[in-house]
């Protein structure tokens, strides 16, 4: 078996003209696990994964992929490895559900390789997996916005990189859809890939995720294994809520539950 992709940001940061959004971070993604992106709204969350994926140049530092700085590879040779989902995404008119999950096999395809019954697996399979086969003829203009974001995460699934980012890829979608997305992340980590997901819903990302890393004002503030960071002084911090911390008394992973803003 390959061994899991290891991604690192080393001393990154990131900027918006002369103002810094991620300052400075060391980062080591654990590979082959899935790990959560915290923090509350304008922390920096959306522009590190603009940033691991080299869709965003570095103001200082590196992006490490299996120990080479990414923005050094060939671009179709980092679209094969690296996956991005971003938070809102376009597509032209008229183009089906089908004809989006097979751009995702773009990085895959050249002049000596044409589409091929590997690429048609990885399109079934993705469909499938984002229970979006039954839509595939469709035109994504007509579909619910949560159809369209399941249509998006099967082409990003479809592009069968070792590395996978997300950002808020559940946003759009209904708690038993959420609840697939989760699963069907978790598996691919499982499955060896390395997966890193922005959310919101802080008690999906304790369920969910091996690794947690928590964001405020463009810093790391905590990483580790849910259980072990997720606290009511890191919940009052990023959020500035007082909320009681519990425990699943099934899995054992950290419930949170707002009670109210911090005095």
């Amino acid at each position: 078996m390959t061994p899991p992709t290891v991604l690192r940001a080393d001393d990154l940061s990131l900027a918006y003209g002369r103002t810094t959004v991620v300052d400075s971070i060391g980062l080591d993604l654990p590979a082959g696990q899935l790990t959560a992106v915290v923090g509350p709204n304008g922390c920096g969350k959306s522009t590190l994964l603009a940033g691991l994926s080299r869709l965003h140049k570095p103001a200082r530092g590196a992006v490490l992929l299996d120990g080479q700085v990414l923005a050094r590879l060939p671009v179709r040779e980092a679209a094969r490895r690296i996956g991005l989902l971003p938070q809102s995404a376009d597509a032209p008119d008229g183009m089906t559900v089908a004809d989006l999950v097979r751009f995702g096999r773009q990085p895959h395809q050249g002049l000596l390789r044409q589409w091929s019954e590997q690429d048609q697996r990885a399109v079934d399979g993705a469909l499938a997996a984002a229970d979006v086969a039954t839509l595939a003829d469709r035109r994504l203009e007509t579909l619910s916005g949560g159809q369209r974001q399941r249509a998006w995460i099967a082409m990003a699934v479809a592009q069968d990189t070792p590395v996978l980012l997300l950002d808020e890829p559940t946003a759009a979608l209904d708690l038993g859809h959420q609840l697939e997305v989760f699963e069907l992340l978790r598996g691919l980590a499982a499955a060896g890939r390395t997966v890193v997901v922005v959310v919101h819903d802080l008690t999906s990302a304790c369920r969910y995720a091996d690794h947690l890393v928590a964001m405020l004002a463009g810093q790391v503030v905590a990483e580790g294994a849910p259980r072990e960071v997720v606290t009511t002084d890191l919940v009052r911090r990023l959020y500035g809520v007082e909320s009681s911390v519990l425990r699943d008394p099934v899995t054992g992973c950290p419930v949170v539950v707002p009670c109210g803003p911090a005095a």
